[in-house]
């Protein structure tokens, strides 16, 4: 068996850190827009994204995932959270752990200890994606303009996530709570889903938040 080596790929906190968006300067529209938005954006910024791949069907693997998580494995089209932390289904053998900032390399140790003579992947993607939490009472209907994927409730509960097409391009939707949906994008591609969500959300009202 070969052992792993592990490094922390995060920079310190004395060397600047920009998110995706920086360049929109979201902080200047900050409580501007109206008094009762129908969508809320919220960038959830410099999060770490983990990758994990193992045999699902392994009771060791799984228990493992939840010794080190605290979190159990979620099955197809899943997404499970408890705080800051959650865990998303991603395919037969791969899930998506998204964390607080400055956890990516402690959370990464304790699944490698946790799964230590497992047959295992896990792999820090923090610098390629980022996370949009979209809430208010007209998400959904942005969503139905956005993707040709059912959001309606009964095919959408929460709970669910999937990777999709979304304004002509590929990312995730995750259904968090009632009101609440997270969108996982590519760094990439954060200009542009920016700026979609701007001119599908006008009519509705949008308000961003901190």
């Amino acid at each position: 068996m070969t052992t792993a080596n592990v490094y922390q790929q995060r920079p310190g906190d004395d060397v600047k850190a920009e998110t995706p968006l920086h360049h929109a300067n979201l902080p200047s529209l900050f409580g501007k827009g109206r008094n009762n938005p129908g969508v809320t954006l919220r960038e959830r910024k410099l999060l770490g994204h983990l990758t994990l791949r193992g045999e699902a069907h392994d009771s060791a693997f799984s228990g493992g995932v939840h010794k080190a998580l605290g979190l159990e494995l979620p099955v197809a089209l899943g997404v499970v959270s408890q705080g800051e932390l959650s865990l998303q289904w991603m395919g037969p053998d791969e899930w998506l752990l998204i964390c607080p900032r400055g956890q990516e390399f402690a959370l990464e140790q304790q699944l490698r200890e946790a799964l230590a003579g497992l047959h295992i992947q896990v792999v820090n993607v923090s610098g390629g994606q980022t996370l949009l939490e979209l809430s208010g009472p007209s998400v959904r209907q942005v969503l139905m303009k956005s993707t040709s994927y059912d959001v309606h409730p009964d095919n959408f509960p929460v709970g669910k996530a999937v990777s999709t097409v979304f304004a002509k391009s590929q990312l995730i939707i995750r259904h968090m709570a009632e009101d609440t949906w997270e969108l996982v994008i590519r760094r990439s591609f954060a200009d542009y889903w920016w700026l979609w969500l701007q001119d599908a959300s006008a009519e509705y009202g949008l308000a961003i938040a901190e």
